[in-house]
């Protein structure tokens, strides 16, 4: 917990360095619109790019993972030999294997470009699944890479925390100019800024999750495409039998093959959709494919 903290504490400490400097070096003044959005923008993007660049390497360190470079056994030979024909499948480089100490039953994908990214599995995986099962969701997380998912969440991202700072405090100005302030930077402004940034901020996570769940459908027809629809469909319906509350820290839980729980309000900020749903699109998918949100396998 400690270390999690840390990291994403030193995170935003290099984000709010990071734009302090540009902003200084550009002679940026945040009241005015321009700098407002100029401002928004380092702010907005800077986090989601700096996270992403830094996405393996926090991985790697709140996970513990194992990177496998010279397998140990037969199943350190299996995972390896099973991502690089994966990957050759996809079209991408080969990314990095790894395993994990977790007692879920879990995996996930990261990293900056579809040519340098980080495949793990829990040990909780390895010992509930069988080869098949394993397999597809190996593909599920080449699959992710090779839709490109980690770089377009992080842009999406961007995009939307620079509409949440702007909004807000445009907003925040005229309920303060409202109150009887001239410059619009009174008490009132701060206030509404806190309150909005929330509110905003809450919608804003709305959509992020939305499309979260949308590309978990195209992962696992990519995963069904790379591995086999049936060890798709199997490795699912294991999980939903033996579900269990995801431990991944929040830089890589959206890209885990198994999500949350939820329920009203909730569901909406759950990052994956309900098994069943994922199960039910890819039995009620065509054999070509049709019918499910498909993946990106070239």
């Amino acid at each position: 917990m400690f270390k999690r903290l840390f990291l994403f504490l030193a995170t935003n400490l290099a984000v709010l360095a990071l734009v302090s400097i540009v902003m200084s070096v550009l002679g940026v003044n945040p009241r005015s619109f321009g700098g407002l959005l100029v401002m928004a923008a380092l702010f907005g993007f800077g986090g989601s790019i700096i996270s992403l660049l830094m996405s393996k390497w926090v991985a790697k360190r709140t996970t513990g993972a194992h990177v496998i470079e010279q397998p140990r056994n037969e199943v350190e030979q299996w995972l390896q030999s099973t991502v690089r024909r994966q990957a050759e499948a996809a079209g991408i480089g080969m990314p990095e294997v790894a395993i994990y100490d977790a007692p879920e039953i879990n995996a996930f994908a990261t990293g900056a470009n579809r040519n340098n990214a980080l495949v793990a599995v829990s040990t909780g995986l390895l010992r509930a699944m069988d080869r098949d099962e394993t397999e597809a969701v190996l593909a599920h997380e080449v699959s992710h890479v090779a839709n490109g998912d980690m770089v377009t969440m992080a842009l999406l991202q961007g995009v939307l925390n620079t509409f949440v700072i702007v909004l807000s405090r445009l907003v925040g100005r005229a309920i303060d100019g409202y109150l009887g302030n001239r410059d619009g930077y009174g008490i009132g402004y701060y206030l509404s800024v806190f309150v909005l940034d929330m509110v905003f901020g809450l919608f804003a996570s709305m959509i992020a999750m939305w499309f979260s769940r949308h590309r978990e459908f195209r992962a696992d027809a990519g995963g069904a495409a790379l591995a086999g629809r049936p060890k798709m469909i199997a490795a699912l319906e294991r999980l939903s039998r033996t579900y269990g509350e995801s431990t991944l820290p929040k830089q890589v839980a959206a890209f885990g093959i198994s999500g949350g729980v939820g329920h009203g309000l909730r569901r909406l900020l759950m990052s994956h959709p309900p098994l069943e749903a994922r199960i039910a699109a890819l039995r009620n998918a065509q054999p070509d494919g049709t019918g499910v949100r498909q993946g990106v396998v070239a």
